[in-house]
């Protein structure tokens, strides 16, 4: 009898079933799960006993195949909002093999730009959507027109300095294979829905869906109008109410689904219906966002000072003026508002025309302001990530919520997915134990927190500039205050906003041309420091290669012990670095390093990135070794043992510079009966000289990459002395299957 059976034989003895329980019928009285009622000790303790009664058939394997409750459609994965998280989910999922549905409770897509900056680490997950990365970048405006982020006292008047964010290994691509680009989210929207439309996903509006409860063939649609109500868990999964907007007609329906996949935004409903909390700090400040269009002024900027950003003050207003597409003449500008003085019902279109010629310092003739939305700055992050029994999984704003200052936003959101993805493959294959799920919250966690610390101090940093004007937030917000608890209860509402803007237009009178010019001392002086602040760096960044990166996970989905670095989990950062440089290591838990190696059957042209060792396609593990006897028996010993588990791995072998054709043909004898390998040869930069260099490790490592290119386990060939246990050990261990009889 094996230990496996023992254990087993011995856990049956002990667990006492509960009573059955009754099919869920899509009644108001069937108990909700909202609150984290769910997560009861006894569901984690039958979901161990059906794990351990076979690895045949775990928990969660049959929601891949059906399993409906009472008239509700049966899904194996429903996500809950078709913004670019939702949907660069889907994509990966059905890229794995997973069949999911997405339900968004909009009738259409905003065009309302939002988010527009996508980092270097996101642009390298789009690379792999079916060539994502390349359509962004054929699409977006010209770089020269969106490096710099102005300051001025009005758009056509001084320009008090500049920063310049593109360094020349951006364009190098030293780091990345791919640049920064600036592409305005309902462009990228756009974008993913024709991808999603060449893998089988259609967009369904709710006049195409038929009224009965017994819709089919949900899988690979995108379901407008629809809108997440309620959910409650069943023995398989989740049974979510439905409220559809068809034309204004309401009618409600039931889904069931074994996973539910809230990346429905800052606002998530999905969060709210868990009963999961948010930390952090609130209403940082609130603002008003106006979309709109003019030409005539995008051609003005286009060649008299182009820019991304523009931060603009006067005595007339202030704004910062984002330029998503100068060459059509698409902009949004940001205004804070104080209310209850200033409400968001006193920005109509006509006011917003107003404090735009202001900005502007002349009328442009063809200002059309298409959108107006407020919005409030918040620093959060959820209290957790999964719930109720590992079925409900939180990603992107629903999980986090960010000042925009640095683009973290929707980034962090699109690399939340990607370490989700591969996961729920392997989880609804049967491949992996539940307990993986907790491995995306106990790496994306910490990203998050550290990400909200790193925009919080960046939107710090971009505070610096007014006050060093004479116009600190921080004493408009004191005085917003004393308003409040003064006059607040004494007088009427228009009288406190006509105090409190007349206060604002005292302090707006420290930008006038009388004071900030080199001729006044005092204006003198906050130029000097203006200018000192953008020369040191100290202002608002956009890129933060180290973090973007270079960030780690520290636990996880990953084998850490051998690892010196890894071995104590870091401390909470305190003290956030701006545009510090970002190193290559080979750290466990860090992105692949970045060089060009060239393969062996190809021309000496035909060189590519080692990200691109891990495929894009399909769901598979890497293992990097170089040419020595004791990292092919490790390679050999990775094929075999990810063969028992069900899993596609690739042996990747790193050869030297100049390595003849002959000497690479070694290692398909040493590999043999295996086939699944690559034979690459570097083609290292200058002031490197290897691969390994590079990376700071020594030729006899092995390096194992995850298929979210992280990696995942790294060991010196020669310290060890049983491959196939230490292999078989790394595989159980990554896919958290031992984690039960802990």
């Amino acid at each position: 009898m094996t230990s496996f059976q023992v254990v087993h034989g011995l856990l049956q003895l002990a667990y006492i079933p509960p009573p059955p329980t009754p099919k869920p019928q899509p009644t108001k009285s069937m108990p909700s799960i909202a609150g984290g009622g769910c997560g009861r000790l006894f569901a984690a303790h039958r979901g161990a006993i059906w794990w351990l009664r076979g690895r045949q058939h775990p928990p969660f394997s049959s929601l891949a195949g059906g399993g409906s409750r009472g008239d509700a459609p049966h899904l194996p994965v429903l996500i809950v909002g078709a913004g670019p998280v939702g949907l660069v989910l889907s994509f990966l999922l059905t890229k794995f093999g997973i069949k999911c549905a997405v339900i968004e409770k909009n009738v259409e897509f905003t065009r309302h730009p939002r988010a527009h900056f996508i980092n270097n680490r996101t642009m390298e997950i789009f690379r792999k959507l079916d060539g994502l990365a390349g359509d962004i970048e054929r699409s977006q405006p010209p770089v020269d027109l969106w490096r710099k982020f102005v300051y001025c006292t009005s758009l056509s008047g001084s320009v008090l300095g500049s920063v310049d964010h593109m360094k020349q290994e951006v364009f190098d691509k030293v780091i990345s294979p791919i640049s920064v680009a600036h592409f305005s989210q309902y462009k990228l929207v756009d974008l993913l829905l024709k991808k999603l439309e060449g893998i089988g996903f259609q967009t369904c509006f709710p006049s195409e869906i038929g009224d009965s409860a017994q819709d089919l063939g949900l899988e690979s649609k995108i379901l407008m109008g629809h809108e997440c109500t309620s959910f409650q868990q069943t023995d398989e999964g989740i049974l979510v109410g439905v409220s559809v907007n068809n034309g204004g007609r309401i009618r409600e329906k039931k889904l069931h689904c074994g996973l539910l996949i809230g990346t429905d935004g800052a606002r998530s409903t999905v969060r709210e219906l868990a009963g999961i909390s948010m930390e952090g700090e609130r209403d940082l400040q609130k603002l008003v966002s106006v979309h709109f269009l003019s030409r005539d002024l995008g051609r003005y900027l286009s060649s008299q000072r182009p820019g991304m950003l523009f931060f603009i003050f006067n005595p007339g207003a202030i704004g910062v003026l984002v330029a998503h597409d100068l060459e059509n003449g698409e902009f949004v500008l940001q205004i804070p508002f104080y209310p209850p003085q200033q409400m968001f019902e006193d920005f109509s279109a006509k006011v917003c025309e107003q404090i735009i010629v202001k900005l502007v310092g002349w009328e442009p003739a063809d200002v059309q302001v298409l959108d107006i939305k407020p919005w409030a700055m918040h620093a959060e992050v959820a209290e957790k990530y999964i719930g109720c029994n590992n079925r409900v999984i939180l990603v992107g704003d629903a999980a986090h919520r960010f000042p925009p200052a640095g683009g973290f936003g929707m980034n962090t959101g699109v690399q939340d997915a990607h370490n989700l993805a591969w996961k729920l493959c392997l989880l609804l294959n049967g491949v992996a134990s539940p307990s993986i799920m907790q491995t995306y919250e106990s790496e994306r966690r910490p990203v998050a927190i550290f990400n909200t610390g790193l925009s919080v101090e960046n939107f710090k940093a971009a505070m610096s500039i007014p006050a060093a004007l004479g116009l600190d937030p921080t004493v408009a917000n004191s005085v917003h205050q004393v308003i409040n608890r003064s006059l607040g209860s004494v007088i009427p509402r228009n009288l406190q906003k006509a105090v409190l803007e007349g206060l604002f237009s005292i302090g707006r009178a420290q930008v006038s041309d009388y004071i900030l010019n080199e001729r006044n001392p005092l204006g003198s002086s906050r130029l000097a420091r203006l200018r000192s602040i953008l020369d040191e760096g100290k202002s608002l960044q956009l890129q933060f290669p180290a973090e973007d990166l270079g960030f780690c996970y520290e636990g996880g989905a990953l084998v850490t012990e051998y690892c010196a670095e890894n071995t104590q989990k870091a401390e909470k950062v305190k003290h956030f670095k701006r545009s510090s440089e970002y190193v290559p290591s080979a750290k466990v838990g860090s992105r692949l390093p970045h060089m060009l190696v060239r393969a062996r059957s190809a021309s000496s042209e035909d060189v590519f990135s080692t990200l691109d060792l891990v495929s894009g396609d399909n769901l598979e593990f890497v293992l990097i070794i170089a040419p020595m006897k004791e990292s092919y028996e490790i390679a050999r010993a990775t094929l075999k043992i990810a063969d028992e588990f069900k899993l596609k791995a690739k042996v990747c072998v790193m050869w030297p510079q100049g390595s003849a054709d002959v000497e690479m043909e070694e290692s398909r004898s040493e590999l043999a009966p295996w086939t699944n390998c690559v034979d690459v040869e570097e083609v290292p930069r200058a002031p490197v000289n290897s691969w390994w260099e590079m990376c700071q490790i020594s030729r006899k490592s092995v390096i194992l990459v995850r298929p979210d290119e992280h990696i995942t386990w790294r060991m010196e060939s020669d310290m060890v002395r049983d491959a196939d246990s230490e292999v078989r050990r790394v595989f159980s261990h990554i896919l958290c299957l031992n984690s039960h009889l802990v």
